[in-house]
């Protein structure tokens, strides 16, 4: 298959008018060699990598749009999805205030690469609608127009969700290929490339490439949201009944919370280079040092929004499983003894052209 790199450039010029359905299966691949990594000491950085695609309840029908639930078509509906686009400029995370003055109370917290609809402007202030958050925030800090485009473009992606009741994922684009994993109705996973000619969707299934055909999947293009202050309280309380023993510097884990960070590591990383396994449990523990982020693995991990994989579930039923390649628990206790092969770095996604340190089919930047 020819493969087009199309994708964000189709997505973003129609942003919703992917509405598709493909046929899937995909594949499991064990993870590749135990070679050793050169020693780097993880360390204080930005935020986010993955989006998150639910469909809350919202104020009004552009900010459904910018959930990316729903199909537009024609040059004037895309204008309009644009031009309620926000984005945050921020370096770590911006409070969301319930009304539009500094002293205000705090209703949430959206975060560096995140993003919104446009609800209202005043004063220089925005009420925007970012996941369940609604609130307001002070102009000084977002992005508008054709920037906000822009960097949707750069850190939003596209998800495939499985419409089917079993999705298969093949080796190969075509139907007679070897068939290399099965996924559930609801499933989600990401779309690397896309073939409009012939009809075949690239995915990635644990950092391998799998093929499905357009038939039972529906396709949406998302970008990061924030949390309210319920959905942080809900998680921080969450992180109190399974963390346990943390130490900053020397990071001190449990074997529960260790094989917690392998079962990530498995979902986004199992078919990658042992390299690459270390890489992604890097990340988590930079983001863990970062005051940028929650400041335990367990809040790392489920953070809204963050990794694909813990929002569908498929962390925990890989975790609760037992199942865990042997080179992931291995990468998660090196990461964990500070062990990172990318530097200070906080996020990774497939490899497209973006500059950063590159890995197996990841870039980490």
């Amino acid at each position: 298959m020819a493969r087009s790199r199309k994708l964000f450039a189709a997505v973003m010029g129609v942003l919703l008018s992917l509405c598709c359905i493909l046929q899937t299966d995909m594949s499991v691949r064990a993870a590749g060699s135990n070679d050793y990594l050169q020693d780097f000491k993880g360390g204080v950085a930005a935020l986010l990598s993955l989006g998150v695609t639910n469909a809350p309840e919202t104020v009004n029908a552009q900010a459904k749009q910018l959930n990316l639930s729903f199909p537009t078509e024609g040059k004037e509906e895309e204008e309009d999805i644009f031009d309620s686009l926000v984005m945050v400029n921020v370096k770590s995370v911006l409070n969301v205030r319930s009304e539009a003055r500094d002293n205000a109370g705090k209703v949430g917290k959206i975060y560096k690469d995140c993003g919104g609809t446009i609800l209202e402007r005043k004063d220089g202030w925005t009420k925007l609608q970012s996941g369940d958050l609604v609130g307001w925030a002070k102009d000084s800090y977002l992005l508008f127009g054709e920037e906000a485009k822009d960097l949707a473009k750069e850190v939003g992606r596209t998800i495939a969700t499985v419409e089917a009741e079993t999705l298969r994922v093949r080796k190969e684009p075509n139907a007679d290929a070897e068939v290399l994993a099965l996924l559930p109705k609801g499933e989600i996973a990401d779309v690397v490339e896309q073939d409009e000619e012939t009809g075949w969707i690239c995915i990635d299934y644990e950092g391998m490439d799998g093929y499905v055909s357009e038939e039972f999947v529906s396709l949406e293009f998302t970008i990061d949201t924030g949390e309210t202050m319920d959905e942080i309280k809900a998680r921080q309380k969450a992180e109190k009944d399974v963390v346990r023993n943390v130490n900053f510097g020397a990071y001190t884990a449990d074997a529960d919370t260790t094989l917690l960070l392998a079962a990530l590591i498995h979902c986004e990383a199992g078919g990658e280079p042992y390299e690459g396994q270390v890489a992604v449990g890097a990340v988590v523990m930079n983001r863990v040092r970062s005051s940028s982020y929650p400041d335990t693995i367990h809040g790392v991990i489920y953070a809204s929004g963050q990794f694909t994989p813990a929002m569908t579930g498929k962390v925990n039923r890989v975790y609760e499983s037992g199942q865990i390649y042997e080179s992931c628990i291995k990468a998660a206790e090196e990461a964990l003894s500070g062990v990172s092969n990318v530097g200070d770095l906080t996020h990774f996604r497939r490899a497209d052209g973006r500059e950063g340190i590159i890995i197996g089919n990841h870039v980490f930047h």
